[in-house]
């Protein structure tokens, strides 16, 4: 008799009909920002109102491209408009704090991409002053808030899977090697870890919680920043979690968590809508369920997922994604610290 269940958890997903329909401002309008904006005018029923770029030229061509009524002159005049309930940072992650502050300081709530901040010291002084100002602060985790991460969690809580003791991921492109752009640029946040290995280390983080213990390997561009990270991690109970990252390779950029009754394999780009199978643990005829995202959404357009999220959470006065906590989100950001450290330290360069 197969130890799968015969029908797996619903999905419990963020209607866009339930969340009410806030006013957008978006700051640094590029290539994620253009991805969000899209997904937002089509699956949700937020707005965005204004955009705010440092050339002017350029947010008015954004405006102009996805019909949004302002385009403002700065950032400054962007945060300080009447007509914006939230603001979203799409800039790079060097200028994450400071444009985050500069929102808060105005009263916005904010929704800033990933990560949060270069460092956990600097996401903790930008979650507190959100917190002291009564706004809400979130991270941009899309994966927390797609339906895939909603059915993963229910087998987890209903002890489908067993005792969970493994998690498996790994996050890698082949980004173009050129020095001038901005993965490989120190000062604007670059290096695989910030950007391609914080989804494996956040999927890590929700099933498994805070490492105790994190030993990192990996290689320095010639520029200083992190090339490709190889992570072992462990957590309490003797759990562990074996993630990567890179910019160099195209990996197969999926996960898997691991129990002691039964696995889900998730399918590329596990961070994005996708598929899963869940199997049980036999070597030899396994038997399998398997799971795929119904909505119709695809791609970029699971962005829609996390700005439903945020106006319900604003609706109902958090500070916080339930889903995806302060506290959390800084120690995500200590385990980056940490393996950057171990691999600075190494100081093994790949030219």
């Amino acid at each position: 008799m197969s130890r799968l269940p015969s029908r797996l958890p619903d999905a419990k997903t963020f209607s866009r009909d339930s969340a009410p329909s806030l006013r957008w401002g978006v700051l640094a309008p590029g290539g994620i920002a253009s991805a969000f904006v899209e997904a937002l005018h089509r699956f949700t029923v937020q707005r965005m109102v204004a955009v705010g770029s440092r050339s002017f030229q350029r947010a008015l061509e954004f405006a102009a491209r996805f019909d949004i009524p302002h385009a403002a002159r700065s950032y400054e005049e962007l945060v300080s408009r009447g007509d914006i309930d939230v603001v979203y940072v799409a800039s790079p992650a060097s200028e994450h704090v400071r444009l985050g502050l500069l929102a808060i300081a105005a009263g916005k709530h904010v929704l800033i991409e990933k990560p949060l901040a270069t460092n956990a010291e600097d996401a903790t002084t930008l979650l507190a002053a959100a917190r002291k100002a009564g706004v809400l602060a979130m991270e941009a985790m899309w994966t927390r808030y797609l339906p895939q991460s909603s059915v993963i969690r229910g087998l987890v809580a209903e002890g489908v899977l067993g005792d969970v003791e493994m998690v498996l991921a790994d996050h890698g492109q082949a980004v173009p090697r050129d020095p001038s752009r901005r993965l490989w640029r120190p000062e604007l946040g670059g290096g695989a870890l910030g950007d391609m290995g914080i989804y494996p280390i956040a999927f890590a983080s929700e099933v498994l919680g805070a490492p105790t213990e994190v030993v990192a390997q990996g290689f320095l561009t010639s520029t200083g920043v992190d090339a490709y990270a190889t992570l072992a991690c462990t957590y309490e109970g003797a759990r562990r979690s074996v993630l990567s990252a890179g910019m160099l390779t195209r990996t197969p950029i999926t996960a898997v968590v691991a129990g002691s009754e039964a696995r889900v394999e998730l399918s590329a780009p596990f961070f994005a809508p996708s598929s899963f199978r869940l199997l049980d643990t036999a070597v030899f005829g396994s038997e399998s369920r398997a799971w795929r995202d119904q909505t119709g959404l695809a791609g970029f357009d699971g962005l829609s997922w996390e700005a439903t999220a945020l106006a319900r959470f604003v609706d109902e006065g958090r500070v916080e994604s339930p889903l995806h906590t302060h506290a959390e989100t800084v120690s995500i950001l200590e385990t980056i610290d940490e393996a950057r450290r171990q691999i600075h330290a190494a100081s093994k360069v790949f030219d």
